[in-house]
């Protein structure tokens, strides 16, 4: 049991983190390539980093140091204050990343914004760091930063921290009025706007799988191919037809989106007159899927 049990967990391990190694890579990418040029101070540490980059007038203090001090000074935190509640996942991908973005500073220099496209970049600096963060959020894991003082304050005080997270984020943002200009502001203001969007867009979509309920004579056959083809399990009761007051069976199954379209095709095919009912749904609890 064992011998089969531990190379599937090793296999597991490797896939996540070498999807937390990705997540951070394109958070990465995203924040040194667009967020550093165009001075999109979009809260968190790598808004803060661009502020105090430009404050800080020195070779030596770059964005990219900056982001990196934030988040070690963060991580060093987190380990007085968090102790075992504080995840090894966020401290290799708060490395990794911060790493990541001085790497691209020493071998990727830049003088100047890729493009003369502001809006182009903006996309860019909002889709690229939201889509590895929203990565890193669906596996349990973080860039760190602002997220463990998230963690910080949630244990000791009684704040509402996505609120008080929010309001830092906002004021960062609203600070490249002043030490930018009114362009870099209120460019540094829509893309907090859509940041948000979009991280809850992405989670959702990584997240979302199908409900099935189908009403069927043939509870049996349906069940058979849930259970031996598409390898997952589900739920049968007996009904009654409302107007025909025929005996009928309801199954009830939770599926990916591969599989839904393997379960409407067969049910196409050998029951053409089942009544189906699909509901999209990110939050599935189960084995199989999340984990409550």
């Amino acid at each position: 049991m064992e011998t089969t049990e531990q190379p599937q967990q090793i296999q597991k391990m490797v896939k996540e983190f070498a999807l937390m190694t990705a997540g951070s890579a394109v958070l990465a990418v995203g924040v040194y390539f667009f967020k550093f040029p165009n001075h999109f101070s979009m809260g968190g540490v790598s808004g803060l980093s661009i502020l105090l980059g430009q404050l800080i007038s020195s070779e030596l203090i770059t964005p990219g140091v900056m982001n990196s001090v934030i988040n070690i000074l963060y991580l060093i935190l987190g380990f007085l204050m968090l102790d075992k509640g504080f995840g090894f996942r966020t401290v290799y991908c708060s490395l990794f990343y911060s790493a990541m973005v001085q790497a691209l500073e020493h071998f990727c220099p830049l003088s100047a914004p890729l493009t003369d496209q502001k809006m182009l970049e903006l996309f860019f600096a909002v889709i690229l760091p939201s889509l590895g963060s929203a990565v890193l959020f669906n596996m349990g894991a973080s860039s760190g930063g602002t997220d463990i003082m998230a963690m910080i304050l949630k244990k000791f005080t009684g704040l509402d921290v996505g609120r008080a997270l929010l309001v830092s984020d906002v004021l960062i943002a609203a600070a490249a009025l002043v030490v930018f200009d009114i362009e870099a502001g209120l460019y540094s203001l829509l893309g907090l706007v859509l940041k948000s969007v979009v991280v809850d867009t992405v989670i959702e979509s990584l997240n979302r799988r199908k409900s099935f309920t189908v009403v069927t004579h043939d509870a049996a056959g349906v069940c058979e191919y849930i259970n031996h083809t598409l390898g997952r399990g589900a739920t049968v009761w007996k009904a009654q037809g409302a107007y025909t007051h025929q005996e009928q069976y309801v199954v009830l199954t939770a599926l990916s989106r591969h599989q839904a379209v393997q379960l409407r095709n067969f049910l196409k095919q050998t029951d053409p007159h089942a009544f189906i009912l699909i509901t999209n749904s990110s939050e599935i609890f189960g084995k199989g899927f999340l984990r409550a």
